[in-house]
């Protein structure tokens, strides 16, 4: 089940890849880019990037994406997989002058069919809001660069505000920004607000109400990425010195961190349930991390080079009760409305409530499956299933699984809520709301892990086997009744948000959308020789250069061997359930959707690869001329 064709096939460009829930596709006619499809040359370009928003049109065709390719901004309506691309009609196409856009994200609290507000951010340091339905520009911040001079690195809207947003520089500074207020003409004056290990948070002494309203500082080098938990309490920032920091944001304490194996980071995500967070950078590993725990629980290693993505699978993530065959405390209405962008949150929270409890008293675990993908800068995607024997390693064997009941992940709550152990299913559907196929291929015969060879439990490699024991795929399944109630850092303190009133909206339950999985990242220039195998001190940002590399030397030496940087045999090592070269050039983007997934390589090539099962809604649109793109074969 791991990569299909080895040796000579290796380099060949993948159209569709396998996994024990079918068949993925490459829709060669759903690929978006700049309209005349001629790749994009990006030597010295900022990465492409990619977002999503739907707009809840009456037609269907709700969903709009933008992307930027060198100079150029694009905004088209998306039409996944169900019509083919047509790129001769943007919505809207903006090409910039002296800067280029690096990143950018829509706020789904606000977006209609008439409007929408996307605020992009450059690689000079300034960020705009735009509406690129109305043709509007409505603001730019940071216009003169006294606030920041560097490049923005990631841009977010506070999940549950209409009018706060967070933006990282590739300095090392983030700064909480209020779309009513203006930049001021003077440069900012700070007051120390907070400090804490290697990171602190100053306010902004005005008279009147300006930006920024708060200042991060953050580690050492850029700040490459950072990531609101589900529930918009927590923030993981990915740094390029090399830790992951996770802050209860509110109260701006810091919960937790932990260190690459060498490197800077270079993208984080959160589970969806907010259980888990995974970075990758550098060091070519994708790092498993527990919120709870504040440990690294497992890494992954399976890309040649920088991974530049990582993103959860909300819709393949499941669920698997071992006692109650089809049933998931809650009803088929419950699902579907959880759905929905936001739209069954109460009633999700207390599905999972009934069903932690159920887990906690009537000793019949609840088991979750975690999906996840990469993307890397060898070009290839890699899928990686984390699973119960990973998880929750020493538990008792578990009875006998004889029904698997699977569930999408957004009836998970999120971070702050119990989560039972996790463990891989059978056959899941993984595609959209509906349950209708999702608990096919399940064997009712009793006898204890009797499960097809092909669908192995696991793709763990724990080091920790001896020579000639199991396989990776017969790790026999375990489950705990066990639950997990993860911290929260706004009970540690007062709100600084509160403390520079400015806390309307910042702590509401965030929207759960279908397109908070995705991240922006900081890309790097491709270097392979900072594979594992050629390990490098040195970095290729020029901006990090500023460090000592006596002082990171050290550092990581303190490090390694300690629960922020646990030693490879420390930890199980997973291999990747799909590894594929997907592009010629370097990958920039991996989306989870509904129906699909979303990919992006710096040629300025946005691809969708179809579900299992989902290929056949595209119509048949043969007469699209001109070939595709070149990025496939």
């Amino acid at each position: 089940m791991a990569a299909e064709g080895g040796g000579k096939e290796t380099n060949e460009i993948k159209t569709q890849f396998t996994t024990r829930e079918g068949v993925y596709k490459l829709l060669t006619h759903s690929e978006y880019s700049r309209p005349n499809r001629v790749p994009f040359n990006s030597q010295g370009s900022n990465p492409v990037k990619v977002s999503f928003v739907n707009v809840n049109d009456q037609s269907g065709n709700g969903d709009r994406i933008c992307f930027n390719v060198g100079r150029e901004l694009y905004f088209y309506i998306y039409k996944g997989v169900r019509k083919a691309a047509d790129l001769s009609k943007p919505i809207d196409k903006r090409i910039y002058k002296g800067t280029q856009p690096t990143c950018h994200d829509f706020n789904p609290l606000t977006a209609t069919a008439d409007s929408v507000s996307l605020l992009v951010g450059f690689s000079a340091g300034q960020v705009q809001l735009i509406d690129p339905i109305k043709k509007e520009t409505s603001k730019l911040f940071n216009e003169e660069r006294l606030i920041d001079k560097s490049r923005v690195t990631c841009v977010r809207w506070v999940p549950g505000s209409e009018s706060l947003f967070l933006v990282a520089h590739s300095s090392g500074s983030m700064y909480l920004y209020n779309v009513e207020n203006t930049c001021g003409t003077t440069p900012p004056n700070y007051q120390l607000l907070k400090q804490g290990d290697n990171y602190a948070v100053h306010t902004c002494k005005s008279k009147s109400a300006r930006n920024p309203l708060l200042r991060w500082t953050v580690g050492e080098g850029a700040l490459n990425e950072f990531a609101f938990s589900p529930d918009g309490k927590f923030l993981a920032c990915a740094s390029q010195d090399g830790f992951l920091r996770v802050f209860g944001f509110d109260a701006a304490e810091l919960h937790g961190t932990m260190k690459s194996y060498f490197g800077g980071l270079l993208c984080v995500c959160w589970s969806p349930d907010g259980q888990y967070i995974v970075a990758g950078g550098e060091d070519d590993l994708v790092t498993v991390w527990s919120f709870s725990d504040c440990r690294v629980i497992a890494r992954g290693h399976g890309h040649k080079s920088w991974v530049s993505v990582v993103a959860f699978d909300h819709c393949t993530t499941s669920v698997e009760d071992s006692d109650l065959p089809a049933e998931f405390s809650g009803s088929d209405e419950e699902y579907h409305e959880q759905t929905n962008f936001g739209a069954g949150r109460e009633r999700a929270n207390s599905a999972q409530s009934r069903l932690s409890k159920r887990n906690s008293t009537d000793g019949r675990p609840v088991s979750v499956t975690y999906r996840f993908g990469s993307v890397g800068q060898d070009t290839q995607m890699c899928l990686w299933d984390l699973t119960e024997d990973i998880l929750f390693p020493h538990l008792p064997l578990s009875r006998t699984r004889t029904h698997t009941n699977v569930m999408g992940a957004t009836s998970s709550p999120a971070a702050g809520t119990v989560t039972a152990a996790a463990t891989t299913t059978t056959n899941t559907s993984g595609t959209n709301g509906s349950n209708t196929g999702s608990t096919g291929n399940n064997s009712g015969n009793p006898t204890t892990n009797s499960l097809p060879a092909t669908l192995p439990r696991s793709n763990s490699l724990p080091h920790s086997n001896p020579p000639g024991g199991s396989t990776p795929n017969s790790h026999p399944t375990t489950t705990t009744t066990t639950t997990t109630t993860t911290t929260s850092a706004t009970t540690k303190g007062s709100s600084i948000i509160d403390s520079t009133f400015i806390a309307t909206g910042v702590s509401k339950f965030a929207t759960l959308s279908l397109h908070d999985s995705r991240k922006d990242r900081h890309e790097k220039d491709h270097k392979r020789n900072h594979s594992m195998g050629h390990i490098n001190s040195k970095s290729s940002d020029k901006l990090n250069q500023l460090s000592s590399s006596r002082t990171a030397k050290a550092d990581a030496a303190k490090t390694l061997g300690t629960t922020l940087c646990p030693r490879m045999e420390e930890v199980p090592l997973l291999e990747p359930l799909v590894c594929k070269k997907i592009a010629h050039e370097r990958l920039t983007v991996l989306i989870f959707l509904e129906d699909c997934l979303v990919t992006a390589c710096q040629e300025g090539f946005v691809c969708t690869w179809a579900r299992p099962g989902k290929v056949g809604l595209l119509s048949s649109q043969n007469h699209t001329a001109n070939s595709p793109s070149g990025t496939v074969v």
